[in-house]
């Protein structure tokens, strides 16, 4: 009976073992946090998240109305009449057009409705061509470098110094004349906004490939012969995309403002294709200086707050991305 004692001691001697092994195993980082907006609120404090919380109100309000546009807006963006009743040209506000009417005879709150689903299609689209195009050209040029990576940089700085909007002009007439219908207009406007916005996805990406290449785990990946496409996807990629969150949120309120400036410059989409802020502003000018102001005020309320709401959560990400920024922010409150 003596000799069956040690066993059970033994086992318990080793049991508080298991914790010790289990307590260096790394953290798992929870979902929540590894989601960029998300992750962001969970870090913000006071002001910080205040201009969050604001921005992405914004946002998800012109999300909404964009994607639920034909539940909201009560007319078609080219509707000039109801039941047989023309609506009018430049009627104040009113019972039938509660925000009045434009020159053309449509009416403003719907063209309103209707010109957030173009904008948010335009952006998307200028966004995702952007992205995919910017960063093949990063990864590819920061990757392999030499002559290639050469030539990529001397584009990419040459398409940087030009100015965007006019950069913007000159592709939208070479693509679609200067008018176009909905879906060509979009798709127009979105390769004209990715030409100018491309050079900034190559450089960030670039900048950090090249330095991200030169990390020992990559190199370890070289030396056991792992094939170039799965180092370039699964260790140089995965590394290098941090700062696309930011980048991503800034050029969506660029893209609408040059949407925005094509349209007012009458280089976007025709008014009976689709409703677009920029074109309904532009051709509003005029009837300010006769005192019409329900022409013009809804669009360019419409583009202020849009473009607000956007830079408000880009900005607040950019602040909350930068550790050193946290830090000081964390000592105030602290203080």
């Amino acid at each position: 009976m003596s000799d069956e004692n040690p066993t059970p001691q033994a086992t318990d001697a080793v049991a508080p073992a298991s914790p010790a092994t289990t307590a260096i195993s790394p953290r798992k980082v929870p979902l929540l946090d590894r989601i960029p907006v998300i992750s962001h609120f969970r870090q913000s404090v006071g002001l910080q998240r205040g201009m969050l919380v604001f921005g992405l109100v914004l946002s998800t309000a012109f999300i909404i109305v964009a994607l639920f546009a034909q539940w909201i807006a009560p007319y078609s963006w080219a509707q000039r009449s109801v039941d047989g009743q023309d609506f009018g040209t430049q009627q104040p506000p009113n019972p039938l057009n509660i925000w009045g009417t434009t020159v053309s005879g449509f009416d403003v709150y719907s063209r309103v409705i209707w010109g957030a689903q173009t904008a948010f299609f335009a952006i998307v689209c200028a966004v995702l061509f952007s992205i995919f195009l910017g960063i093949f050209l990063g990864l590819v040029s920061g990757y392999f470098g030499g002559w290639l990576d050469r030539i990529l940089v001397v584009i990419a700085d040459a398409i940087y110094a030009l100015p965007s909007l006019l950069l913007a002009i000159v592709l939208a007439i070479a693509i679609s004349g200067g008018q176009s219908s909905l879906w060509s207009g979009i798709l127009s406007t979105s390769l004209a906004i990715t030409v100018v916005f491309v050079p900034q996805y190559f450089r960030v990406i670039r900048a950090e490939v090249v330095r991200v290449k030169a990390e020992p785990f990559v190199e370890s990946a070289r030396v056991i012969g792992v094939p170039t496409h799965r180092i370039l996807t699964r260790h140089v990629l995965r590394n290098s995309t941090r700062s696309i969150p930011v980048i991503v949120t800034l050029n969506a309120s660029e893209a609408l403002l040059t949407l925005a400036g094509l349209g007012f410059l009458g280089f976007g989409i025709e008014a009976t294709a689709a409703a677009e802020w920029g074109y309904d502003l532009g051709r509003s000018v005029a009837d300010v200086s006769s005192g019409i102001w329900w022409t013009a005020i809804p669009p360019g309320v419409a583009i202020v707050l849009v473009v607000l709401g956007i830079t408000l959560v880009g900005e607040s990400i950019n602040d909350l991305s930068d550790p050193r920024l946290r830090r000081r922010r964390r000592a105030g409150g602290a203080a």
